[in-house]
Protein backbone atom coordinates (compact mmCIF):
# COMPACT_ATOMS: atom_id res chain seq x y z
CA UNK A 1 0.00 0.00 0.00
CA UNK A 2 2.91 2.39 0.47
CA UNK A 3 4.03 2.22 -2.86
CA UNK A 4 0.59 3.50 -4.05
CA UNK A 5 -0.23 5.98 -1.57
CA UNK A 6 3.55 7.63 -2.66
CA UNK A 7 2.38 7.88 -5.78
CA UNK A 8 -0.74 9.45 -5.48
CA UNK A 9 1.19 11.99 -3.62
CA UNK A 10 2.27 13.84 -7.22
CA UNK A 11 -1.18 14.80 -8.28
CA UNK A 12 -0.32 17.24 -10.79
CA UNK A 13 -3.18 20.24 -11.14
CA UNK A 14 -2.52 19.98 -15.08
CA UNK A 15 -4.50 17.68 -16.82
CA UNK A 16 -2.72 15.08 -19.02
CA UNK A 17 -3.26 16.33 -22.35
CA UNK A 18 -1.66 14.91 -25.64
CA UNK A 19 -3.54 16.27 -28.25
CA UNK A 20 -3.92 20.41 -27.66
CA UNK A 21 -6.89 22.11 -28.56
CA UNK A 22 -5.60 23.70 -31.57
CA UNK A 23 -5.48 19.84 -32.37
CA UNK A 24 -1.26 19.67 -32.67
CA UNK A 25 -0.05 16.92 -30.63
CA UNK A 26 1.63 18.09 -27.31
CA UNK A 27 5.23 17.10 -25.29
CA UNK A 28 4.63 17.54 -21.89
CA UNK A 29 3.08 13.83 -20.61
CA UNK A 30 5.91 11.69 -22.81
CA UNK A 31 8.05 11.32 -19.67
CA UNK A 32 4.78 9.86 -18.26
CA UNK A 33 4.53 6.82 -20.69
CA UNK A 34 1.15 8.26 -22.51
CA UNK A 35 1.26 7.51 -25.88
CA UNK A 36 -0.73 7.94 -28.74
CA UNK A 37 0.64 6.52 -31.23
CA UNK A 38 -2.13 3.75 -32.16
CA UNK A 39 -2.73 1.95 -35.25
CA UNK A 40 -4.48 4.00 -38.35
CA UNK A 41 -7.75 1.94 -37.76
CA UNK A 42 -7.96 2.17 -33.81
CA UNK A 43 -7.69 6.33 -34.36
CA UNK A 44 -10.41 6.15 -36.98
CA UNK A 45 -12.74 4.37 -34.89
CA UNK A 46 -11.98 6.87 -32.17
CA UNK A 47 -13.11 9.52 -34.41
CA UNK A 48 -16.41 7.57 -35.90
CA UNK A 49 -17.39 6.80 -32.16
CA UNK A 50 -17.48 10.37 -31.16
CA UNK A 51 -19.11 11.70 -34.09
CA UNK A 52 -21.86 8.80 -33.83
CA UNK A 53 -22.20 9.14 -30.11
CA UNK A 54 -23.20 13.24 -30.37
CA UNK A 55 -26.01 12.45 -33.76
CA UNK A 56 -27.17 9.71 -31.51
CA UNK A 57 -27.42 12.06 -28.56
CA UNK A 58 -28.67 14.83 -30.90
CA UNK A 59 -31.74 12.38 -31.75
CA UNK A 60 -32.50 11.51 -28.24
CA UNK A 61 -32.88 15.24 -27.61
CA UNK A 62 -35.18 15.60 -30.64
CA UNK A 63 -37.29 12.76 -29.87
CA UNK A 64 -37.71 14.08 -26.34
CA UNK A 65 -38.55 17.56 -27.42
CA UNK A 66 -41.39 15.42 -29.52
CA UNK A 67 -42.92 13.71 -26.72
CA UNK A 68 -41.73 10.35 -27.38
CA UNK A 69 -39.34 9.82 -24.59
CA UNK A 70 -39.77 10.75 -21.04
CA UNK A 71 -36.22 12.49 -20.42
CA UNK A 72 -33.26 12.55 -21.71
CA UNK A 73 -29.32 13.43 -20.45
CA UNK A 74 -27.42 14.57 -22.81
CA UNK A 75 -23.76 13.77 -23.53
CA UNK A 76 -22.74 16.35 -25.70
CA UNK A 77 -19.20 17.51 -25.13
CA UNK A 78 -18.36 14.64 -23.27
CA UNK A 79 -17.97 12.49 -25.93
CA UNK A 80 -13.84 11.71 -26.27
CA UNK A 81 -14.12 11.04 -22.26
CA UNK A 82 -16.69 8.15 -22.56
CA UNK A 83 -15.60 6.87 -25.94
CA UNK A 84 -11.76 7.43 -24.90
CA UNK A 85 -12.31 5.79 -21.43
CA UNK A 86 -14.41 2.90 -22.96
CA UNK A 87 -12.24 1.88 -26.31
CA UNK A 88 -9.33 0.75 -24.22
CA UNK A 89 -10.94 -1.78 -21.99
CA UNK A 90 -11.40 -5.08 -22.83
CA UNK A 91 -14.95 -6.59 -23.69
CA UNK A 92 -14.67 -8.64 -20.45
CA UNK A 93 -14.18 -5.94 -18.42
CA UNK A 94 -17.66 -4.33 -16.54
CA UNK A 95 -18.82 -0.68 -17.40
CA UNK A 96 -21.23 0.56 -14.27
CA UNK A 97 -22.27 4.31 -15.68
CA UNK A 98 -24.56 6.76 -14.37
CA UNK A 99 -26.61 7.75 -17.02
CA UNK A 100 -25.18 10.16 -19.34
CA UNK A 101 -22.82 7.55 -21.36
CA UNK A 102 -24.16 6.89 -24.59
CA UNK A 103 -20.77 6.39 -25.96
CA UNK A 104 -19.73 3.78 -23.63
CA UNK A 105 -22.98 1.72 -24.14
CA UNK A 106 -22.25 2.63 -28.41
CA UNK A 107 -18.61 0.84 -28.06
CA UNK A 108 -20.32 -1.91 -25.53
CA UNK A 109 -22.86 -2.93 -28.75
CA UNK A 110 -26.28 -1.75 -26.78
CA UNK A 111 -28.28 -0.97 -29.40
CA UNK A 112 -30.30 2.88 -30.01
CA UNK A 113 -33.53 0.72 -29.29
CA UNK A 114 -32.02 -1.06 -25.96
CA UNK A 115 -31.12 3.03 -25.09
CA UNK A 116 -34.28 3.82 -25.92
CA UNK A 117 -36.10 1.86 -24.13
CA UNK A 118 -34.70 3.18 -20.90
CA UNK A 119 -35.33 6.86 -21.94
CA UNK A 120 -39.06 5.97 -22.79
CA UNK A 121 -39.34 4.73 -19.36
CA UNK A 122 -40.31 0.89 -19.92
CA UNK A 123 -40.17 -1.61 -17.18
CA UNK A 124 -37.67 -3.49 -18.91
CA UNK A 125 -35.06 -0.49 -20.32
CA UNK A 126 -31.71 -1.93 -18.98
CA UNK A 127 -32.77 -5.40 -20.15
CA UNK A 128 -29.77 -6.76 -22.31
CA UNK A 129 -26.83 -4.67 -20.92
CA UNK A 130 -25.39 -6.98 -18.58
CA UNK A 131 -24.99 -9.51 -21.58
CA UNK A 132 -22.20 -6.73 -22.53
CA UNK A 133 -20.62 -6.57 -19.19
CA UNK A 134 -22.44 -3.34 -18.17
CA UNK A 135 -24.71 -2.74 -15.52
CA UNK A 136 -28.03 -1.33 -15.53
CA UNK A 137 -28.48 2.75 -15.66
CA UNK A 138 -27.95 4.10 -12.42
CA UNK A 139 -30.65 7.28 -11.80
CA UNK A 140 -29.38 7.65 -7.94
CA UNK A 141 -26.68 9.40 -7.72
CA UNK A 142 -23.28 7.48 -6.52
CA UNK A 143 -24.89 4.85 -5.87
CA UNK A 144 -23.28 2.68 -8.30
CA UNK A 145 -19.82 2.99 -7.50
CA UNK A 146 -20.06 0.88 -5.01
CA UNK A 147 -21.92 -1.79 -7.01
CA UNK A 148 -18.50 -0.90 -9.38
CA UNK A 149 -16.20 -2.05 -6.29
CA UNK A 150 -17.98 -5.09 -5.15
CA UNK A 151 -17.87 -6.28 -8.53
CA UNK A 152 -14.27 -5.82 -8.92
CA UNK A 153 -14.06 -7.69 -5.80
CA UNK A 154 -15.76 -10.53 -6.64
CA UNK A 155 -13.29 -11.01 -9.88
CA UNK A 156 -10.66 -10.45 -7.09
CA UNK A 157 -11.96 -13.55 -5.34
CA UNK A 158 -12.68 -16.09 -8.42
CA UNK A 159 -9.09 -14.82 -9.86
CA UNK A 160 -10.55 -13.22 -12.89
CA UNK A 161 -7.96 -10.57 -14.63
CA UNK A 162 -11.33 -8.09 -15.35
CA UNK A 163 -11.49 -4.44 -14.33
CA UNK A 164 -14.36 -2.78 -13.30
CA UNK A 165 -14.89 0.76 -14.26
CA UNK A 166 -17.60 3.39 -12.45
CA UNK A 167 -18.57 6.28 -14.65
CA UNK A 168 -19.12 8.88 -11.56
CA UNK A 169 -20.06 12.85 -12.41
CA UNK A 170 -18.65 15.86 -10.23
CA UNK A 171 -21.41 16.10 -8.50
CA UNK A 172 -21.19 12.20 -7.39
CA UNK A 173 -18.19 12.42 -5.62
CA UNK A 174 -19.65 15.05 -3.13
CA UNK A 175 -22.25 11.63 -2.47
CA UNK A 176 -21.27 9.64 1.11
CA UNK A 177 -21.85 6.31 -1.60
CA UNK A 178 -18.96 7.31 -3.89
CA UNK A 179 -16.82 8.10 -0.57
CA UNK A 180 -17.76 4.42 1.03
CA UNK A 181 -16.79 2.99 -2.70
CA UNK A 182 -13.27 4.64 -2.70
CA UNK A 183 -12.62 3.75 0.60
CA UNK A 184 -13.48 0.29 0.27
CA UNK A 185 -11.55 -0.08 -2.75
CA UNK A 186 -8.18 1.44 -1.57
CA UNK A 187 -8.62 -0.92 1.45
CA UNK A 188 -9.51 -4.15 -0.16
CA UNK A 189 -7.15 -3.17 -3.25
CA UNK A 190 -10.10 -4.15 -5.59
CA UNK A 191 -9.51 -3.64 -9.37
CA UNK A 192 -11.74 -1.09 -9.87
CA UNK A 193 -11.03 2.56 -11.96
CA UNK A 194 -13.52 5.53 -10.92
CA UNK A 195 -13.21 7.62 -13.95
CA UNK A 196 -14.85 11.39 -12.51
CA UNK A 197 -16.99 13.22 -15.65
CA UNK A 198 -16.20 16.60 -14.26
CA UNK A 199 -18.42 18.63 -16.82
CA UNK A 200 -18.23 21.54 -14.30
CA UNK A 201 -21.93 21.39 -13.19
CA UNK A 202 -23.71 19.14 -10.70
CA UNK A 203 -27.24 20.33 -12.55
CA UNK A 204 -26.83 24.12 -11.26
CA UNK A 205 -24.11 23.99 -8.29
CA UNK A 206 -20.45 24.81 -9.46
CA UNK A 207 -17.78 22.25 -9.19
CA UNK A 208 -16.41 25.23 -7.32
CA UNK A 209 -18.93 24.65 -4.22
CA UNK A 210 -18.19 21.20 -4.12
CA UNK A 211 -14.73 20.53 -2.70
CA UNK A 212 -12.18 22.85 -1.32
CA UNK A 213 -9.28 20.53 -2.32
CA UNK A 214 -7.20 22.18 -5.41
CA UNK A 215 -9.16 19.21 -7.64
CA UNK A 216 -11.21 16.04 -7.89
CA UNK A 217 -8.30 13.83 -8.50
CA UNK A 218 -6.58 15.32 -5.02
CA UNK A 219 -9.02 13.47 -3.23
CA UNK A 220 -7.52 10.22 -4.29
CA UNK A 221 -4.82 11.08 -1.70
CA UNK A 222 -7.08 10.94 1.45
CA UNK A 223 -7.96 6.96 0.61
CA UNK A 224 -3.91 5.88 -0.11
CA UNK A 225 -4.59 5.37 -3.93
CA UNK A 226 -3.28 7.59 -7.22
CA UNK A 227 -5.17 10.88 -8.73
CA UNK A 228 -4.73 11.54 -11.93
CA UNK A 229 -6.21 15.00 -14.00
CA UNK A 230 -6.76 14.34 -17.75
CA UNK A 231 -8.15 16.33 -20.45
CA UNK A 232 -11.60 15.29 -20.90
CA UNK A 233 -11.56 16.67 -24.25
CA UNK A 234 -8.92 15.03 -25.65
CA UNK A 235 -9.58 11.75 -26.56
CA UNK A 236 -6.45 10.28 -26.91
CA UNK A 237 -5.22 11.53 -23.77
CA UNK A 238 -8.50 9.97 -21.90
CA UNK A 239 -7.73 6.16 -23.52
CA UNK A 240 -3.88 6.66 -22.71
CA UNK A 241 -4.87 7.42 -19.08
CA UNK A 242 -7.67 5.08 -18.68
CA UNK A 243 -5.65 1.99 -20.14
CA UNK A 244 -2.82 2.61 -17.34
CA UNK A 245 -5.01 2.65 -14.69
CA UNK A 246 -6.97 -0.64 -16.24
CA UNK A 247 -3.58 -2.29 -16.54
CA UNK A 248 -1.93 -1.18 -13.12
CA UNK A 249 -5.67 -2.59 -11.55
CA UNK A 250 -5.28 -5.82 -13.72
CA UNK A 251 -1.37 -6.24 -12.37
CA UNK A 252 -2.74 -5.71 -8.46
CA UNK A 253 -2.06 -2.70 -8.12
CA UNK A 254 -5.61 -1.41 -6.78
CA UNK A 255 -7.73 1.71 -8.07
CA UNK A 256 -7.10 4.42 -9.44
CA UNK A 257 -9.53 8.01 -9.55
CA UNK A 258 -9.09 9.87 -12.70
CA UNK A 259 -10.93 13.39 -13.14
CA UNK A 260 -11.54 13.64 -16.75
CA UNK A 261 -11.69 17.91 -16.43
CA UNK A 262 -14.49 18.70 -19.60
CA UNK A 263 -17.75 20.51 -19.63
CA UNK A 264 -21.57 19.19 -20.08
CA UNK A 265 -22.72 21.67 -23.89
CA UNK A 266 -26.35 21.03 -22.94
CA UNK A 267 -28.49 21.65 -19.75
CA UNK A 268 -28.02 18.43 -17.09
CA UNK A 269 -31.16 17.27 -18.61
CA UNK A 270 -34.03 17.58 -21.19
CA UNK A 271 -35.98 19.28 -17.93
CA UNK A 272 -33.24 21.58 -16.86
CA UNK A 273 -32.92 25.45 -18.18
CA UNK A 274 -28.97 26.00 -17.79
CA UNK A 275 -29.33 29.88 -18.73
CA UNK A 276 -30.41 30.33 -15.35
CA UNK A 277 -26.95 29.84 -13.87
CA UNK A 278 -24.33 29.93 -16.31
CA UNK A 279 -23.44 32.50 -18.79
CA UNK A 280 -23.71 32.57 -22.41
CA UNK A 281 -19.78 33.00 -22.76
CA UNK A 282 -18.81 30.31 -20.72
CA UNK A 283 -20.45 28.06 -22.86
CA UNK A 284 -19.21 29.76 -25.89
CA UNK A 285 -15.73 29.37 -24.20
CA UNK A 286 -15.90 25.45 -24.23
CA UNK A 287 -17.30 25.45 -27.28
CA UNK A 288 -13.76 26.56 -28.73
CA UNK A 289 -11.82 23.34 -27.08
CA UNK A 290 -15.26 21.18 -28.54
CA UNK A 291 -13.88 17.40 -28.45
CA UNK A 292 -14.66 15.87 -31.87
CA UNK A 293 -13.28 19.24 -34.42
CA UNK A 294 -10.17 18.86 -32.12
CA UNK A 295 -9.58 15.65 -32.57
CA UNK A 296 -10.63 16.17 -36.61
CA UNK A 297 -7.59 18.54 -36.75
CA UNK A 298 -5.51 15.77 -35.13
CA UNK A 299 -6.40 12.96 -37.51
CA UNK A 300 -5.77 15.42 -40.70
CA UNK A 301 -2.71 16.68 -39.30
CA UNK A 302 -1.00 12.79 -39.40
CA UNK A 303 -3.03 11.67 -42.46
CA UNK A 304 -5.25 9.45 -41.18
CA UNK A 305 -8.66 11.72 -41.93
CA UNK A 306 -9.97 11.53 -45.07
CA UNK A 307 -13.33 12.09 -47.17
CA UNK A 308 -13.72 8.15 -47.22
CA UNK A 309 -13.62 8.16 -43.09
CA UNK A 310 -16.45 10.99 -43.25
CA UNK A 311 -18.95 9.25 -45.29
CA UNK A 312 -18.03 6.00 -43.53
CA UNK A 313 -19.27 7.84 -40.08
CA UNK A 314 -22.42 9.64 -41.68
CA UNK A 315 -24.06 6.52 -42.99
CA UNK A 316 -23.60 4.66 -39.72
CA UNK A 317 -24.89 7.53 -38.20
CA UNK A 318 -28.07 8.10 -39.92
CA UNK A 319 -28.48 4.26 -40.06
CA UNK A 320 -28.32 4.34 -36.16
CA UNK A 321 -30.55 7.16 -35.95
CA UNK A 322 -33.27 5.48 -38.08
CA UNK A 323 -33.11 2.80 -36.04
CA UNK A 324 -33.40 4.76 -32.63
CA UNK A 325 -36.61 6.26 -34.69
CA UNK A 326 -38.14 3.22 -35.80
CA UNK A 327 -37.61 1.81 -32.61
CA UNK A 328 -39.06 4.95 -30.85
CA UNK A 329 -41.70 6.55 -32.42
CA UNK A 330 -45.37 5.55 -32.87
CA UNK A 331 -44.25 2.70 -30.51
CA UNK A 332 -46.93 0.33 -28.72
CA UNK A 333 -47.82 2.12 -25.27
CA UNK A 334 -47.50 0.22 -21.88
CA UNK A 335 -49.05 -0.22 -19.04
CA UNK A 336 -47.25 1.81 -16.20
CA UNK A 337 -48.98 -0.95 -13.58
CA UNK A 338 -46.73 -3.55 -14.34
CA UNK A 339 -43.79 -2.01 -12.65
CA UNK A 340 -45.69 -3.05 -9.58
CA UNK A 341 -45.90 -6.64 -10.82
CA UNK A 342 -41.94 -7.25 -11.38
CA UNK A 343 -40.75 -6.38 -8.25
CA UNK A 344 -40.98 -9.23 -6.17
CA UNK A 345 -42.15 -12.67 -7.09
CA UNK A 346 -45.30 -12.33 -5.07
CA UNK A 347 -47.14 -8.52 -4.97
CA UNK A 348 -47.14 -6.99 -1.15
CA UNK A 349 -49.94 -5.12 0.11
CA UNK A 350 -48.54 -1.89 0.13
CA UNK A 351 -47.69 -1.89 -3.49
CA UNK A 352 -50.80 -3.47 -4.03
CA UNK A 353 -52.19 -0.60 -2.68
CA UNK A 354 -49.85 1.89 -4.10
CA UNK A 355 -50.85 -0.46 -8.07
CA UNK A 356 -55.07 0.79 -6.94
CA UNK A 357 -54.03 4.10 -6.36
CA UNK A 358 -52.59 4.56 -9.59
CA UNK A 359 -54.73 3.04 -11.56
CA UNK A 360 -57.43 5.23 -9.63
CA UNK A 361 -55.29 8.70 -10.68
CA UNK A 362 -55.25 7.33 -14.52
CA UNK A 363 -58.82 6.42 -15.00
CA UNK A 364 -59.84 10.01 -13.88
CA UNK A 365 -57.83 11.39 -17.08
CA UNK A 366 -59.59 9.24 -19.34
Amino acid sequence: MAGSVQASLDVELEPVQLVAPDGTPTTSNAASGYRRDLPPETLSWLYESMVVTRDLDTEFVNLQRQGELALFASCRGQEAAQIGAAACLRKTDWLFPQYREIGAFLLRGITPAQMGAVWRGKWHGGLGFTEKCVAPIAIPIGTHGLHAVGAAMAAQRLGEDSVTVAFLGDGATSEGDAHEAFNFAAVYRAPCVFFVQNNQWAISVPVSNQLAAPSIAHRALGYGMPGVRVDGNDVLACFAVTAQAAQRARDGGGPTLIEAVTYRMGPHTTSDDPNRYRSQEEVDAWAARDPISRYRTYLQSVGVFSDRLEERVRARSKRLRAELRDAVVGSEDFDVTEIFDTVYHDITPDLAAQRGQLTAELAKEV
